[in-house]
This record gives structure tokens, C-alpha cells and sequence, in this order.
């Protein structure tokens, strides 16, 4: 069975269809990139498959459960957890603290006056920490973090909640070059590891045809072609769409008007 599930999903805000008849499955272990011009549809569908949004058609299923109806919340304790453009971290708080947060919260662990927050699950957040390579700044604020460093403390967040299925909403959006293949080189080891199912959108197309097992394109809200890197690289539709924007695939460039 897929982790996810999508069938005839579709989103309308006034006369605007921004997502239209999109379906698609995803399997544990595997990266699914979700591209597109600006305004495809993109995060409208991320929107919609973790509760922000209701669809107006369509459905949505993790492991065979619906999600439809469901609060972000909800979905959340359900196994599905989510990175954003903007890095969304305590920025007083420690590195270490902003994991042991999330960790409190999946366990749902009460907190009582004679025991501080700061003293529980401090090993296995530490644990988190060293899978994104941040255990050594555990006890420094967020605030004085680096961006890139940032993204991989938001990454362990989202990992604290031991998802099945991970949203990950441009990982790399505002990071330098070597920080981006940094980052999704550290997701692809992840997914290897545990067998988490990652959808994500992407602006550098370096990026998504180096670590995306397949490709989604989004055009105007509907799908216009789906599958391996090479084929979707080499789809009449998909080169139409990006040449129009003037973006290239595989020239070892930035693409950031591509997304």
C-alpha cells in the first residue's frame, strides 16, 4: 500500500481554479518532487494535502485513512510532518530546546511544576540533532544560527514527530549553492535510512533532477506530465512550460524562475 494516496484532488478560490483533477500516489522510501511556474498550484496542493486547506473535490489518503476534514493537527498526529519556504523556529530558544518542543508535543507529555521542559527528552533530541549534523551548536539560540543551519534545525523539528510522510515546501528556498546540495543530500540519506515518504517542492532544478526519484509538473493547477527525472526532462509539454520562463533543465544553474 502507498504511504499517500491523491485522487482528483481539486481547489478553486473565486473563478480561479488554482489545482485541478491532480492524483498521485507516493511509496515509503521514496522523494517525489512537486515543480512548477509560478503560480502552478504548488502550494495550494501542499496546503491542501495537510489540512490548511479543504479541497473542493477530491481525495486524500495516508496508509489507506482519509485526511479529509482533518485539522493540521490532526493530520500531524496522524504522520504527516512539514518544512516551510520560512524557516519556523523558537528563535530565543536552543537548538536542542526547539527539538525537546516538538518531542514534548508527540508524546504528549503534561508538564508538571517539579519537572522543567528543558530536562526531558534531551537524549533523543540530541539523537535528531546529530542525524542533521547540529548536535555540536545544541546549546546555542536559534537566533544566531546561519540560515542553511536553520533549514537542517527545522528538519530534526519535523523528524521529532517520527512522520511517515514528510512535506518539505522549497527546503533550499534562500540558501547558498554548496548549502542546498548539503541539505538534500542529508534528506536522501534520511529517506534511505528510516523509509520516510517525501514530497517537496523545489526551485533549483539541479537539485530536483539530481535527488527526485520522480517528478510531478504542475501547470495553471493540472498535472502535465509525472515520472522519472529523464522522462519528464525530455516531455515536449514540460520544456514548453520552463522555456517559456527561460529556465533550462541540467545546465548546471540556478533556476529559481522555474519554480
Amino acid at each position: 500500500m502507498s504511504v499517500l494516496e491523491v485522487e482528483g484532488l481539486a481547489k478553486s478560490f473565486g473563478g480561479v481554479q488554482a489545482v485541478r483533477n491532480v492524483a498521485f500516489t507516493l511509496d515509503a522510501g521514496e522523494l517525489l518532487a512537486l515543480i512548477g511556474p509560478n503560480g502552478a498550484g504548488k502550494t495550494t496542493c501542499f496546503n491542501l494535502l495537510n489540512g490548511q486547506l479543504q479541497p473542493d473535490a477530491g481525495e486524500v489518503r495516508l496508509a489507506g485513512t482519509s485526511l479529509i476534514g482533518k485539522s493540521p493537527r490532526k493530520i500531524w498526529r496522524l504522520g504527516v510532518g512539514r518544512t516551510f519556504q520560512i524557516t519556523a523556529t523558537y528563535r530565543s530558544m536552543s537548538v536542542r530546546e526547539n527539538v525537546q518542543m516538538v518531542l514534548l508535543s508527540h508524546h504528549r507529555r503534561m508538564l508538571g511544576f517539579w519537572r522543567r521542559a528543558a530536562d526531558l527528552y534531551r537524549d533523543e533530541a540530541t539523537a535528531l540533532l546529530e542525524r542533521v549534523g547540529m548536535a555540536g551548536q545544541a546549546e546555542r539560540p536559534c537566533s544566531v544560527l546561519a540560515y542553511g543551519d536553520l533549514k537542517r534545525v527545522e528538519l530534526a523539528m519535523a523528524l521529532a514527530s517520527r512522520p511517515r510522510l514528510l512535506l518539505m515546501d522549497e527546503p533550499t528556498a534562500g540558501m547558498a549553492p554548496k548549502e542546498r546540495i548539503e541539505l538534500m543530500a542529508l534528506t536522501a540519506d534520511l529517506v534511505r535510512e528510516s523509509g520516510i515518504a517525501v514530497l517537496f517542492t523545489e526551485h533549483d532544478m539541479d537539485v530536483v533532477f539530481t535527488h527526485a526519484h520522480r517528478i510531478i509538473v504542475l501547470n495553471r493547477g493540472e498535472m502535465i506530465a509525472a515520472g522519472p527525472p529523464d522522462a519528464v526532462r525530455g516531455d515536449p509539454r514540460v520544456q514548453e512550460v520552463y522555456l517559456g520562463s527561460g529556465a533550462m533543465f541540467g545546465q548546471g544553474k540556478d533556476k529559481d524562475s522555474a519554480a
